[in-house]
């Protein structure tokens, strides 16, 4: 059984047990997470396709911690100015153990 929810703006590809990093939410460590927004639901042979999402379908999961992503770097070059510049971050996500699938 496995479902696609989205959370943050994307869309995630999900089953029982699976680990996944989403848009950094309020949310205690160790503490319940439940995504609402199911858009597909397939236990195999049925498929569930939500218009937008699947009624009563629910994702629970447990948030593990947070962690950060990788460091992405921007270098801005203007040609013959000596003008360079480097910039970056890390995003930081929350990382979520999904436990159980309701639908």
């Amino acid at each position: 059984m496995y479902a696609i929810i989205e959370a943050g703006g994307k869309q995630y590809r999900v089953a029982e047990g699976d680990v996944i990093d989403v848009e950094l939410f309020e949310a205690k460590k160790g503490g319940a997470v439940e995504f609402k927004n199911v858009l597909l639901l397939s236990s195999g042979e049925t498929v569930k396709v939500g218009a937008p999402s699947v009624a009563n379908a629910k994702v629970k999961g447990e948030l593990i911690n947070e962690v950060k992503g990788p460091k992405v770097v921007a270098f801005k070059f203007k040609q013959r100015k000596g003008i360079r510049r480097k910039v970056g971050h890390r995003q930081r996500y929350n990382r979520v153990k999904i436990t159980e699938i309701v639908g």
